[in-house]
């Protein structure tokens, strides 16, 4: 019995089972909230000096820095690396 998906990519599973695309914003919102962390350590910057430099509540920048939560506005990370001294990149490739 021949497997069907061996030696295939596991994007192309994804896409085949339909889960690509949240699967992607899913990936995405974890290396932007891995940014954002590493942002502020690098800082000396705990939560609550970045929500205000931000303009914004504590419990938004958790919702920003929560990696299971996809909603994040460009924004709101926006806002965020502009607080860090940042910018960001997007890029559609």
């Amino acid at each position: 019995m021949r497997k069907k998906h061996v030696g295939t990519r596991f994007e192309d599973f994804l896409e085949e089972d339909g889960r690509l695309d949240e699967s992607t914003a899913v990936a995405m919102k974890r290396v932007i909230s891995w940014q954002i962390q590493q942002a502020m350590k690098e800082a000396h910057m705990n939560k609550a000096t970045l929500a205000r430099r931000m303009n914004t509540s504590r419990a938004q920048l958790d919702r920003l820095l929560d990696e299971s939560n996809p909603s994040a506005t460009l924004d709101t990370i926006a806002r965020a690396a502009s607080a860090l001294g940042k910018r960001i990149r997007l890029e559609i490739g």
